[in-house]
């Protein structure tokens, strides 16, 4: 009765979220609830078929495993929770302000790499896409990934130093003037940056979660916080507009474009630092947890002198 309940609620909220709204993505947009929805295909079809991919999958484990066995009840919360953050930033009237107002855009990139990315990383929601496909397909998927050069390049990857640089990357680049502009413009450079910004988050993020040492997590986490603040350090700071056709509507939030980049500059700055500072400090006390143990497990005398007594 309770997994009942659990996938008409889930299917319930796939609908309502996916569901064709009369918004479409720069351009034509109709009025709901005051502003507006946006609806695109190429954004609302993956976000579906993930959704969906995970209940068949989480289905057809707990069906031969057993109610919350292989999948725990906190990694359905993550996962779902995560999805929903990710669905509503990019389809919820959040996405089509923040077309036209650059501190709602920031929000929106926030939401995508701080919240959305980590939620659904520590879901670990490998096992239920596997479970949903059929298993010839999951067996080839999985014997790819064992192949040398992809396991070999996927490990390298992994590497929290790498992923964070990769991550980094990404994030300066798109907002450079140049790129940036053409997310403006055209919706196939806009969709590529939400691509690449939440598949790098999620690669930095699963980095944080599985590989490498804690120093070097701790380490990542710092670089990330550095270079994450001093872009919006310098949003903010900035005496001139770095993108005026970004800011077109922040005149009806009584906003002049420059206080409005100011505003964007500092949502990447704090609240973003803020979520890198926690994470950094979550790794460094499980890290300081796990070395007090085993100093604590190591055997008696393993810290005197091995000098031969004579």
């Amino acid at each position: 009765m309770m997994r009942a309940f659990a996938t008409r609620g889930t299917w319930l909220a796939i609908g309502l979220i996916c569901a064709p709204l009369p918004a479409a993505a720069h351009g034509s947009q109709a009025a709901w609830a005051g502003s507006y929805w946006t609806y695109d295909p190429w954004v609302v079809a993956p976000l579906y078929a993930c959704g969906t991919g995970y209940l068949l999958g989480t289905q057809r484990l707990w069906t031969r495993a057993g109610l919350f066995h292989g999948i725990s009840a906190p990694q359905v919360v993550f996962f779902w929770t995560g999805w929903s953050a990710l669905a509503l930033a990019l389809i919820s009237p959040l996405h089509w302000w923040g077309e036209r107002l650059f501190v709602a855009h920031m929000i929106e990139h926030c939401i995508l790499i701080a919240i959305a990315a980590p939620l659904i990383v520590a879901a670990r929601p490998t096992a239920a896409f596997l479970w949903s496909v059929p298993k010839q397909l999951a067996v080839g998927v999985a014997a790819f990934m064992h192949w040398r050069p992809v396991a070999a390049l996927w490990q390298g990857l992994i590497n929290p130093w790498n992923a964070a640089v990769v991550h980094g990357a990404v994030l300066w680049a798109w907002h450079m003037p140049l790129l940036y502009r053409l997310t403006l413009i055209d919706i196939a450079w806009h969709r590529l940056e939400h691509l690449s910004f939440v598949l790098t988050a999620m690669l930095f993020w699963w980095s944080l979660w599985r590989g490498g040492h804690h120093a070097a997590k701790v380490g990542a986490l710092f670089l990330t916080t550095l270079h994450s603040g001093l872009l919006g350090l310098l949003l903010t700071l900035s005496p001139r507009l770095w993108y005026p056709a970004q800011s077109i509507l922040a005149d009806e939030w009584s906003l002049t474009a420059l206080q409005d980049q100011q505003l964007a500059g500092l949502v990447m700055w704090v609240p973003m630092s803020c979520v890198y500072t926690a994470a950094a400090l979550f790794v460094a006390s499980i890290w300081i947890s796990r070395a007090s143990v085993a100093s604590l497990h190591a055997p008696h005398g393993a810290h005197q002198s091995t000098a031969h007594p004579l």
